[in-house]
């Protein structure tokens, strides 16, 4: 058996799997291993580019495609026939939960107006946004939503919970539902994976029906938000938003979101902290042992049909 990882810290949790399975690192930036042609397992670099994605193409007895990421949309150009993509479900939950909770405090609390005077040296006081008593819709809600929603109980909010199927067990509405409930909320957090449903989901349509000086908080994918309708509403000081994610993406220096009013903008850091390696390593181990044992894998979120 022959695994790729991205990261020598996995070596050695992979080796004393199995007794026949053989371990290189592939980064990604470096050159490609001389076993390319034999790897069974491809555990994928977390911030990986398609040039990384495409040496695939030289995977003829590749089985598993396993991401670091929970998103996965960038991967599937790159995924043979047959082969299984697992994602990363549960790695970045918490870390990106606790991004999503920073991004509301900041936001309402109005933290960087209190950094920019800081570094004046000038005393800024005011009243501000608490998160007490705020009502928030989470849409999207698989395992991230409900790491955001059990950090936000304690806050004292009132909490909406939307998935693309409404499980009416877990108190958890349908999509089909937003009209009716963005008026309701003080707080729109999105967590959902981009698709092609969901891409230009948060359109004009959607921020008209949010209620006014509401915060929009995306911590999905870029895509997931019209950019042009953001700014309009931003401009026009309808609703304030907060970003870790944007489209385009990285931002170039002299995109108008730089400068819209009420904006608070985070370089796609909700999964990357001292969390991650961790929570990594225990999904790859558990991983490459139910494919060492020919177990069920988890995490499947597609088999390739190229």
């Amino acid at each position: 058996m022959h695994v790729w990882v991205p990261y020598e810290e996995f070596v050695a949790d992979v080796e004393q799997l199995a007794p026949d399975v053989q371990v290189a690192v592939y980064t990604g930036r470096d050159g490609v291993p001389a076993d390319v042609g034999s790897v069974d397992f491809f555990v994928a670099p977390y911030a990986t580019t398609a040039e990384a994605l495409g040496v695939t193409n030289r995977m003829p007895e590749l089985r598993v495609m396993q991401l670091l990421s929970a998103g996965y949309e960038h991967a599937l150009p790159f995924l043979p026939s047959g082969v299984a993509l697992c994602n990363a479900r549960g790695v970045h939950d918490a870390s990106t939960a606790e991004l999503a909770v920073a991004l509301m405090l900041a936001s309402l609390r109005r933290i960087p107006r209190f950094v920019r005077a800081q570094d004046k040296h000038s005393w800024a006081p005011g009243q501000f946004d608490a998160l007490a008593d705020k009502h928030v819709l989470i849409v999207g809600y698989g395992s991230i939503g409900e790491a955001i929603d059990r950090r936000l109980r304690p806050f004292e909010t009132t909490i909406t919970r939307v998935a693309r199927t409404p499980r009416p067990d877990d108190d958890v509405r349908g999509v089909e539902e937003l009209p009716t409930l963005l008026p309701q909320a003080d707080i729109v957090v999105m967590v959902t994976p981009l698709t092609p449903q969901t891409k230009g989901m948060v359109n004009a349509e959607f921020i008209r029906r949010m209620k006014h000086g509401a915060l929009l908080v995306n911590v999905a994918r870029g895509a997931v938000v019209d950019t042009s309708a953001l700014l309009v509403a931003l401009e026009e000081e309808r609703i304030r938003a907060a970003l870790d994610v944007t489209d385009p993406e990285p931002l170039p220096t002299d995109h108008p979101l730089w400068d819209a009013p009420g904006l608070l903008i985070s370089p796609h850091v909700g999964g990357n902290t001292s969390a991650f390696l961790p929570r990594a390593r225990r999904l790859v181990r558990e991983q490459v042992a139910r494919f060492a044992n020919n177990a069920p894998l988890e995490n499947i979120v597609v088999l390739g049909t190229r």
